[in-house]
């Protein structure tokens, strides 16, 4: 669970719009991949000109449906509800943590001490946005906290305290300089023009989080994991993933596939496609390749591909951008709302005031879980359609894809507790991607090919 990775920090709060189509890792539904806007494909070469891949992996069993031991089975459920009431509950004490901040006049006496600071607008940023969020990013601290306890607990991770505590570190660190950068533009921004700001910050806000886009894989990603070549260690994985790129229009050079050393901090198993231009990659997790075979490696390589030959990179990344240019107008209007009803009560002067930062992360906090369903839904829609283009672009490169691409699905429900039987409600409202039983079922069944009709995108 991602949810309380970054939160509270205004420069991610804001990427969010532009990950979650794509990317956005739900409560309890694993994620094939952590997807990042990168370039469009070209067209898909013809199927014959692909051999087909030598498979290694033993002829399987029938995986028809999702299904779990008795202790899987209730592993699976328990970890799953404390997921999704850790997840609501987050969202509410953040609320409730940023109200006393206002109420308390905690932000004002921040402000004050910025000003006494320097009058140099620039310093007076440099203390004032570090203090307030490290302070609400302290006060959550409890709750993710619970959660790596649990993880620990479940078996998901496997990453010690010491470990656990640098990474939220170098967290703090990364999103701060973010942060300072997007909110002193953003205040001079509104300086500029009280009325207008929603619109003028909304250009850099982009522009910004496209350099962050391509930077990255690059910069951020090896501060958190270790990055190695995937020729290395699996020559033979990186011949096979270029027949799958190729056929997928993608082709990415070895030099570009990496191996992501996951396993010294948790047991789940991924992979995924990042970047964009020269930071363009292919990473797999080495918890993947350990714990299932080569052929369903590829099927989750083939998932991820589907994102960029669908268009669902560029397609994610302007509706995230129009979803935050309708954020920020609404961020606007709220925030002279606010102030107007409370401005003088907690000691707030105007939207240049500093402080109003506490109430934007306010209004952010409950802005972005009413807009959670819509954005899931469309999570999901994009994430279905990529499962689709898997097991076409996957379909005859092997003997009996659909079964791999299933199995793909049952080893990762198993290894990452994943509920077998989600309430509809929790679904709609915090699974960016379909059930895991859903689409275990719908890879099992989907064979256009033997029903003669036509594949639904690749001929």
């Amino acid at each position: 669970m991602k949810r309380w990775n970054s939160r509270h920090r205004l420069a991610l709060l804001l990427c969010f719009f532009f990950f979650a189509p794509n990317g956005s890792a739900d409560s309890r539904s694993p994620s094939l991949a952590e997807d990042s806007p990168t370039e469009t494909s070209a067209q898909l070469p013809p199927r014959e000109e692909i051999p087909p891949l030598a498979t290694s992996t033993p002829e399987q069993t029938k995986t028809e449906q999702y299904t779990l031991s008795h202790e899987r089975y209730e592993k699976a459920v328990a970890y799953s509800r404390a997921g999704y009431t850790l997840y609501f509950l987050s969202y509410i004490l953040g609320a409730i943590f940023l109200f006393l901040i206002l109420r308390l006049g905690i932000a004002a006496r921040l402000r004050d001490l910025a000003e006494n600071a320097s009058q140099r607008r620039w310093v007076q940023g440099l203390v004032f946005v570090p203090l307030l969020l490290l302070l609400v990013d302290v006060l959550d601290l409890p709750v993710r906290l619970y959660w790596h306890r649990l993880s620990l607990r479940y078996e998901q991770s496997v990453q010690g305290w010491g470990s656990w505590f640098w990474d939220w570190t170098k967290e703090e660190l990364v999103s701060m300089v973010i942060a300072i950068v997007l909110v002193s533009i953003l205040f001079a921004v509104v300086r500029y023009s009280p009325r207008r700001w929603w619109l003028l910050f909304w250009g850099p806000a982009v522009a910004i989080l496209l350099v962050i886009i391509v930077i990255m894989p690059l910069v951020i990603d090896p501060l958190f994991n270790k990055f190695e070549p995937l020729s290395n260690e699996h020559p033979e994985l990186v011949a096979s993933i270029e027949k799958l790129t190729k056929r997928a229009g993608v082709p990415i050079p070895p030099e570009r596939m990496f191996l992501m050393v996951a396993s010294k901090k948790t047991n789940a198993i991924n992979a995924y496609v990042t970047g964009l231009g020269a930071s363009k990659r292919v990473v797999i997790w080495d918890t993947l390749i350990q714990k299932t075979s080569n052929e369903e490696t590829l099927f989750v390589v083939g998932h991820e591909l589907g994102h960029y030959v669908l268009g669902h990179v560029w397609k994610g990344f302007l509706a995230g951008a129009a979803a935050l240019l309708v954020a920020l107008y609404l961020l606007f209007r709220g925030l002279h709302w606010a102030l107007g009803h409370w401005g003088q009560e907690w000691k707030i002067l105007s939207a240049e005031d500093w402080a109003s930062l506490a109430v934007l992360l306010l209004l952010l906090e409950i802005l972005l879980f009413s807009s959670s369903p819509a954005i899931n839904w469309f999570s999901r829609m994009e994430e279905h359609a990529a499962d689709v283009y898997g097991l076409e672009v996957f379909h005859g490169l092997i003997p009996n894809s659909s079964e791999v691409a299933a199995h793909a699905f049952q080893a990762l429900g198993e290894l990452d507790l994943s509920d077998p039987n989600p309430p509809p409600f929790i679904t709609f409202w915090l699974y960016s991607h379909p059930p895991v039983a859903d689409r275990l079922v719908f890879a099992h069944t989907y064979d256009p090919w033997s029903k003669g009709e036509k594949p639904r995108y690749i001929p």
